[in-house]
């Protein structure tokens, strides 16, 4: 417990000191997020928050190595580093979706080899397939997530609460502890980051948090109950940045446009303003959202199989009327943007 708190402390104070360094040296570095008509903020704001996210981690990350195994999580560390800074090279230059989703499928890969991999299969191929795709889908989700003063930045806060929550159950240390780092450094950085921002995470920090989410899910385990069920768990925890990606993906397919390269108002939290929420109001309302899937997948790491289907079953029909009723009135996507 004094390790986790030493963490937790640790990451805190480094993001909350570091982010206000990381905002003056975005405007000298060009860092900086301009409005745009595809953009809801109005002024130019720095978006190098990342750095200080990042910092805050790995900081942590020389701490918890002192007390364990460093080899897995070192390899959940430099795969991360890798991401950050496809995300940092984007936010200065620009990068091509391509090229991105390339790197997180080399990421991907890079964590099958280390040995941290999706097992619910009985076919390596199939586990292969799934390792990629989950760390891929989850990166990318994270990452459109951040369309909204401190949604992005909550959201993992709570997805890390939950997973840090559900290791201290079934006494993973390492990886509760890595959670912990996460969520100090998203809350720390969010002090900056709550509308109205003075700093975004850029995708330098987007990418890292759903990197590093990712692996945490693919990590978990749940000696007291069967794969059968405890798959769904991760998957509930991510459940607002998986929900919120297939709704902009399906909108976009269907309205004929290119889901990676056509950015726009249409994400979840658009869609709730335009229903007549303030921003803050919508971003509490995820916050919100977010929590009650993480109460779910508590539930699902003691639950029968028939309680953990009935719960999955409740969830994906939920997210299936979801995703109907916002592409209606009074929800629609503005159509200019």
């Amino acid at each position: 417990m004094t390790n986790y708190l030493l963490v937790f402390a640790g990451a805190l104070v480094l993001a909350m000191g570091a982010t206000p360094a990381a905002r003056r040296l975005a405007a000298r570095a060009g860092f900086i997020d301009r409005p745009a008509a595809r953009r809801i903020h109005k002024r130019p704001v720095p978006r190098l928050g990342g750095a200080a996210i990042y910092l805050a981690v790995v900081a942590a990350a020389i701490i918890l190595g002192r007390q364990y195994n460093f080899d897995q999580f070192g390899s959940i560390l430099v795969g991360a580093t890798g991401i950050s800074f496809i995300g940092l090279i984007d936010d200065r230059w620009g990068l091509r979706p391509l090229v991105k989703l390339v790197s997180q499928a080399l990421a991907g890969l890079f964590l099958y080899a280390s040995g941290i991999y999706v097992g619910t299969f009985h076919y390596t191929v199939l586990n292969l397939v799934t390792t990629v795709l989950w760390i891929g889908y989850i990166t990318n989700a994270i990452n459109l997530l951040d369309n909204m003063d401190g949604l992005a930045g909550g959201v993992s806060a709570i997805a890390a609460a939950f997973f840090a929550l559900m290791c201290s159950f079934s006494g993973q240390y390492l990886v509760g502890a890595l959670s912990i780092a996460v969520l100090a450094a998203c809350l720390g950085f969010l002090f900056y980051n709550l509308n109205p921002a003075s700093i975004f995470m850029g995708d330098s920090g987007a990418l890292f948090l759903g990197f590093v989410l990712a692996a945490i899910g693919i990590k978990l385990r749940f000696p007291d109950n069967v794969t059968f069920v405890t798959w769904m768990v991760p998957v509930l925890v991510m459940g607002l940045p998986i929900f919120d990606t297939t709704l902009v993906i399906i909108s976009r397919l269907r309205r004929r446009l290119n889901p990676a390269t056509t950015p726009g108002q249409d994400h979840t939290s658009h869609r709730l303003t335009a229903a007549g929420l303030t921003q803050r109001e919508a971003v509490l309302t995820l916050y919100i959202v977010s929590f009650i899937l993480g109460l779910l997948a508590v539930f699902v790491t003691e639950a029968s199989i028939l309680e953990g289907y009935t719960v999955g079953g409740l969830v994906a029909l939920a997210g299936l009327y979801g995703l109907w009723r916002l592409e209606r009135p009074p929800f629609w996507p503005n159509q200019t943007n």
